[in-house]
């Protein structure tokens, strides 16, 4: 084939091409009444932006643990579900005025645990009346089923936290929450 028909031949399919799109893409000058009008979308938050942005508390509170170096639990949920699990939610606040580490004990000292990082993975739930104690639980892979990556907190900062059990019997309504380093509280289960 010759050269110059090939150039020729590309030069027609590029403008054909450029033709399909500029009809396909601009053939409504008005919008149609039934389409939504466009928003645009808020910005994606990443976690160092969403610790400094304020937060809508949760006006329930359940306990307070106070553990070290400034460091607050405040347990604002402990619900059952269906699936036979319990989750506890709330903030780790920094009450200090300065940058708190979150101790490496919260994880407690299982190695299949620790071996994933910090983690609120040594929390416990007591049930006294039914002499059994409950663990967080973990997936396949030994990760603590909580939050996890927490390594500090600003001054007067605080994260979302969670963690979840297997649900004590539906008999038990009230069970001791502990976490290390952090005072023991009582909880009343939903």
């Amino acid at each position: 084939m010759n050269v110059r028909y090939a150039r020729r031949g590309l030069t027609s399919l590029a403008v054909a091409s450029v033709a399909l799109l500029a009809v396909g893409c601009g053939a409504d000058e008005k919008p149609k009444a039934d389409k939504p009008a466009t928003t645009t979308a808020a910005p994606q938050e990443t976690a160092g932006t969403q610790e400094q942005q304020p937060t809508e508390e949760p006006t329930e509170v359940l306990a307070t643990l106070n553990g070290q170096k400034g460091l607050t639990l405040v347990i604002n949920s402990a619900e059952r579900d269906a699936g036979g699990f319990l989750t506890v939610k709330g903030r780790l606040r920094n009450t200090s005025e300065s940058v708190s580490a979150v101790p490496a004990q919260v994880s407690g000292d299982e190695t299949e645990v620790v071996k994933h990082g910090t983690s609120l993975g040594g929390a416990t739930l007591v049930d006294s009346a039914g002499k059994k104690r409950y663990y967080v639980l973990r997936d396949t892979d030994g990760r603590p089923l909580t939050t996890s990556a927490l390594d500090s907190l600003g001054p007067n900062k605080s994260t979302a936290v969670f963690m979840q059990f297997p649900a004590p019997p539906a008999s038990t309504t009230e069970v001791s929450f502990q976490l290390p380093t952090f005072e023991p509280a009582t909880l009343k289960l939903s």
